[in-house]
């Protein structure tokens, strides 16, 4: 085996964290001394041991004199675990291949610096671009401290989300649902509008076995929100933050006493400040949003700037009808040199069903 095919046990390995570390990065290493696999570990949960350390305390024999792969670049400060690189030059790793180069301001760089200052041997970039796309999400919020947000919605192949009754259960197959299960495992947060809750009345939990519910944010700008609702019903068992405008507070009570919180944010043209409440879902250590709202609020997303990918399931079915709802509502752009762009696709199948992902280019958010 090569370089290139033990970072790849790294990345599976890594892949073992999803939704556990949240909002650390998901990292996994293996440790290979005289052409066999000695040593394997990921980064399991937040606060625990990181990947290197996983991996040294699983060695079979000595690590001295082994390589070690790791998918990102080793810590070299205290947080809540010590230094890896401590724990590196300590076991007596020869060799250390790295995939993606940490952005963290405490990292970024001096831990591969400290293990070269230190004799030891560095290779980059290994895997990069698959390393740094396991972690796309940790590499926004570290930078920008406020939350990676993926629009999601499923429609048939003529652009509908709903027949014309407004029935939408089910355009995609069984595998493409389960798929969208995952992510709500992956991202730390579900948010929807609250057209779709009165509309649907949805749980927005995970249903995978042993799986994390993510905080369910929904976004009610009078706090018109049923108090019989299904998510207001489980809101003592499943973490539920409501984001509104109404500064009623015997109103406010009566969905605390039940076990929401209550984000109050600021109107803009009739609306949340999305913007706003970004910032403040970032203080509170939310790395990532799943967004699954409405056309409404998807237009609202793309205007204030907030949707980093868009993920666009499309089923082989026709619906027809002129008044069947569109994924993106609102007004819409002027002229189609004004639509939002789309970069870095990348297109999956989940049974019969499509899924298209694609980033949304940044600095080209405009106000309609």
């Amino acid at each position: 085996m090569n370089d290139m095919e033990y970072m790849g046990m790294a990345l599976e390995l890594a892949k073992n964290g999803c939704g556990s570390v949240n909002p650390n990065p998901m990292v996994g290493a293996v440790i290979v001394k005289d052409g066999k696999v000695i040593g394997t570990g990921y980064h399991a949960q937040f606060g625990g041991p990181h990947a290197e350390i996983n991996a040294l305390a699983s060695c079979k024999e000595s690590p001295d004199g082994a390589t070690l792969y790791v998918t990102l670049e080793p810590c070299c400060h205290y947080g809540k675990t010590p230094p890896c690189t401590e724990a590196i030059l300590n076991a007596g790793i020869r060799r250390v291949v790295v995939g993606s180069l940490d952005p963290n301001p405490l990292v970024k760089g001096k831990g591969i610096k400290q293990l070269l200052e230190k004799g030891i041997e560095v290779t980059e970039g290994i895997r990069k671009s698959e390393c740094d796309r396991l972690n796309e999400v940790f590499f926004h919020f570290i930078q920008w401290g406020k939350p990676y947000v993926v629009m999601k919605y499923a429609m048939t192949m003529d652009g509908k989300t709903a027949a014309y009754t407004g029935d939408s259960k089910w355009i995609t197959g069984k595998a493409a649902r389960e798929n969208v299960q995952k992510d709500r495992l992956r991202y730390s947060a579900i948010m929807v509008g609250i057209g779709t809750v009165m509309a649907d009345d949805p749980l927005l939990t995970c249903r995978l076995e042993g799986g994390r519910n993510p905080l369910r944010i929904i976004c009610d700008t009078n706090l018109r929100l049923p108090l019989t609702s299904k998510i207001v019903a489980t809101a003592n068992e499943v973490p539920t933050l409501i984001a509104t405008s109404c500064r009623d507070l015997e109103t406010q009570q009566a969905y605390e006493k039940a076990g929401c919180r209550i984000f109050s944010v600021k109107q803009s043209d009739g609306h949340l400040d999305l913007s706003e409440l970004m910032t403040k879902l970032g203080e509170e250590k939310i790395d990532s949003i799943l967004l699954e709202g409405g056309g409404t609020l998807n237009w609202s997303a793309l205007q204030a700037g907030i949707v980093n990918k868009v993920q666009t399931y499309i089923a082989p079915k026709l619906f027809g009808g002129s008044n069947g709802k569109s994924p993106v509502a609102g007004l819409g752009v002027p002229s189609p040199k004004d639509g939002f762009l789309l970069t870095n696709t990348a297109v999956s199948y989940w049974g019969e069903d499509i899924l298209i992902e694609s980033e949304v280019m940044p600095n080209v958010h405009r106000n309609y």
